[in-house]
C-alpha cells in the first residue's frame, strides 16, 4: 500500500493517560532521589541542608518541573506519531539527547562535586524513565488504516445463478 493509500491515527485519549500517568512517576522520581540525597547520602540538592530531608517549596517545584516536562515530551511524541516515520526512534533520540543535557547542566554549576553529581543522577533516572515509559506503549496508540476510496456501484454481469443463496451461499 502506497503512503497515500493509508491514515495514521493516534489515540489521542490513551496516549495522554499515559502521559498523565507518566508525569506522576517522573515527580515521584524526582522526590525520591531528592530523599535519597538529602536524607541517606547527605548532599544538597536544591536547598540548603537546614531545611531537612523534605527541603523546602524547591522539592515541591523539582517534582513538578519533572511532571511538566513529561507532558511536554508526550506533546513531541504525539506530534512525532503524526508526522515523521518510525516516530519512537526519532524521539528516543531526542530524549537521550536533552536527558544528557539535563545531567550535564549540574557539572557546570559553582557548588560541591557531590550536589553535581547527585543533581545530574536524579536528571538522568528522570530522563530515561520518562523516555522509556513513553516509547514502550506509545506504539500501541497508533493505528494504521487504509483510506477508503469510493469505489463504483458493482453491477451483476451476466445470467441469474439460483444455485447463489442471497448472502452469497450456495446451497
Amino acid at each position: 500500500m502506497t503512503d497515500n493509500n493509508i491514515q495514521i491515527r493516534v489515540d489521542a485519549g490513551r496516549l495522554w493517560a499515559g502521559a498523565v500517568a507518566t508525569a506522576l512517576v517522573a515527580g515521584l522520581i524526582a522526590v525520591v532521589g531528592i530523599l535519597v540525597a538529602r536524607g541517606l547520602v547527605h548532599v544538597d540538592v536544591l536547598a540548603p541542608k537546614g531545611e531537612g530531608v523534605w527541603g523546602n517549596a524547591n522539592t515541591v517545584t523539582y517534582a513538578l518541573v519533572s511532571a511538566a516536562v513529561a507532558l511536554a515530551a508526550t506533546g513531541l511524541l504525539h506530534l512525532l506519531l503524526l508526522t515523521t516515520p518510525r516516530a519512537t526512534v526519532f524521539f528516543t533520540w531526542i530524549m537521550v539527547l536533552l536527558t544528557l543535557i539535563a545531567v550535564v547542566l549540574p557539572l557546570s554549576l559553582a557548588v560541591d562535586v557531590a550536589s553535581k553529581v547527585t543533581t545530574g543522577l536524579i536528571n538522568l533516572a528522570i530522563g530515561l524513565a520518562v523516555t522509556g515509559i513513553l516509547t514502550s506503549f506509545a506504539p500501541g496508540t497508533v493505528k494504521i488504516e487504509p483510506t477508503h476510496q469510493q469505489q463504483p456501484p458493482q453491477r451483476h454481469i451476466g445470467p441469474y445463478d439460483e444455485t447463489v443463496e442471497w448472502r452469497g451461499e450456495q446451497r
